[in-house]
């Protein structure tokens, strides 16, 4: 079973939101909150598997959530999808920074939601090619790199290649097609890539990617 909490300040998503999950057999809805101060304490109290997260709420907004949960060893499987409501939101690609798995739009599809709940669940990230490409296109330019080239030095150089891939939006088989290998061997190097940088996800791969110079908007690996 699925455990998934709910977070954001209007009732009305909430309800909808919790409607739509427990209609399935596999979720379960285990908490909800209306700001960010009580998302982190229901996280701590029922430990979801997967957190949805709005990002614009009082007291505490759900990007600091998002951080504290990610900074909080006893809190390392749960896992945190941001909502947002519009398709591009500045505060987007700070919040994977923060340690979110990916982000949905709150007009999104069901069956797309649903999907998203178990990818995450499993450990994987919401980052879709598509998806990848436009946070690059908007928000990677505009951070400091707070990173260097150097920090990624515990990497292969193949493991570099693959990293680099990853944050131009590739996937597996992409990937895989790309460098002449496997997809399994991909797998491989993208999960090697995230233990050794002690990256959650693959989301966290393209914010490490971009911080640590690796890569750069608008060019192409």
């Amino acid at each position: 079973m699925i455990r998934v909490a709910i977070a954001d300040d209007q009732g009305l998503v909430r309800a909808g939101l919790r409607v739509m999950l427990e209609a399935e057999d596999d979720i379960e809805v285990v908490a909800e909150a209306v700001n960010g101060l009580e998302a982190i304490q229901q996280v701590r109290e029922t430990r979801p598997d997967v957190v949805l997260m709005d990002i614009r709420m009082p007291d505490l907004d759900g990007l600091e959530a998002t951080k504290l949960i990610a900074d909080d060893d006893a809190l390392e499987n749960v896992r945190v999808l941001i909502l947002t409501t519009f398709e591009i939101d500045e505060y987007v690609f700070e919040a994977l920074r923060a340690g979110a798995s990916g982000f949905l739009l709150k007009d999104v599809e069901p069956v797309d939601l649903l999907r998203a709940v178990r990818v995450v669940s499993e450990g994987a990230s919401l980052l879709s090619p598509t998806v990848t490409r436009r946070l690059i296109d908007e928000f990677v330019a505009r951070p400091e790199r707070v990173g260097s080239p150097a920090s990624l030095d515990v990497l292969t150089e193949r493991e570099r290649e693959v990293v680099a891939l990853v944050a131009a939006g590739l996937t597996n088989d992409e990937i895989a097609e790309r460098l002449v290998i496997s997809p399994a061997t991909s797998r491989t190097h993208v999960s090697r890539a995230m233990v050794k940088l002690g990256a959650r996800d693959r989301a966290q791969l393209v914010v490490l990617a971009y911080e640590s110079g690796l890569v750069a908007p608008g060019r192409q690996p």
